[in-house]
């Protein structure tokens, strides 16, 4: 069972276009050889970047993966609004956008920053009583998603590019887990009275990992290995403590220690350098909330 342990950890890729999420689970399937393979932070299919999956007990630490804060790189395209906010949707409507100054654009993109209430896409993955927006929509549905509140704690413009009618504005955004960026196209777009929808995206963060971590599906291939193990991935995660052997070997079996004012989740880590367990302080109790390394095995 020590081979599963040698095996378990993170894989982070960076996803072609055209591919779903689901799809690259597939892959990294065959070329791990196991059916144990999820993935945490759902990519649109045209979106490129950094998608985190885990294998084998790498997967049940999705659960607790920390990845509140996300950053991409993206080229809005203002004078046409689409049915799904990007390229592969169909036109609904579009004024042209040769018209607008570039101070326009950034006084759209200011009210867009910080924290502020975002409805979310109708083609996103959010269930509404069960069913995925995405599949509502495909089946004829008309879906209206309440807004939600979501941090842009940075909306940077770096090119401004005139093509015609349309207006491609090239920018870097990082917000909170949950936010889309094609909503943030959409009501661009909405604000300055011309439509708006994502002419790319790639996303280069999630959590702690970026894309300096990510390898592509074909180098995968010729060489099969994880970006992180399991000890890694939880140390590069969370905050560490550390813990004696005796103390490791408790945490293993599942056993709580006492209490010594921690605040939140930290991995704890044994002097051999292991990531034991994820621990919270709960009540009196130092408590486990995942076992990395389970006596079991």
């Amino acid at each position: 069972m020590t081979d599963v342990l040698a095996t378990s950890g993170l894989v982070v890729v960076d996803k072609p276009a055209g591919m779903t999420s689901h799809d690259v689970v597939g892959a990294l399937r065959r070329i791990f050889g196991t059916r144990k393979v999820g993935h945490a932070g759902t990519l649109d299919p045209m979106a490129t970047g950094v998608l985190v999956a885990g294998i084998e007990r790498g997967t049940k630490f999705l659960a607790h993966l920390v990845t509140t804060t996300k950053a991409y790189e993206t080229t809005i395209r203002l004078g046409e609004a689409t049915t799904t906010d990007d390229f592969e949707g169909q036109r609904t409507w579009g004024e042209s956008a040769a018209g607008l100054s570039e101070e326009q654009v950034l006084a759209a993109v200011d009210k867009l920053t910080g924290d502020i209430m975002q409805r979310p896409a109708s083609v996103s993955a959010i269930k509404i009583d069960g069913k995925r927006a995405h599949e509502r929509v495909r089946d004829g549905e008309t879906v209206d998603i309440p807004a939600r509140p979501v941090t842009v704690s940075k909306f940077q413009v770096h090119a401004v590019k005139r093509a015609g009618d349309f207006l491609d504005i090239d920018a870097t955004v990082e917000c909170s887990s949950g936010t889309y960026i094609r909503s943030l196209a959409r009501d661009m777009g909405e604000d300055l009275g011309v439509g708006g929808h994502l002419l790319a995206l790639r996303r280069t963060e999630v959590g702690p990992f970026a894309l300096e971590d990510s390898r592509t599906l074909d180098q995968l291939k010729d060489n099969p290995a994880l970006s992180l193990n399991l000890d890694q991935a939880l140390i590069r995660s969370y905050p560490t403590l550390e813990v004696t052997a005796e103390e490791a070997a408790a945490l293993a079996m599942g056993k709580w220690l006492e209490p010594r004012g921690l605040h939140g989740v930290h991995a704890a880590v044994s002097p051999s350098g292991q990531a034991i367990a994820l621990i919270k302080e709960q009540g009196k109790r130092l408590a486990t909330v995942f076992v990395a390394r389970p006596s079991t095995l």
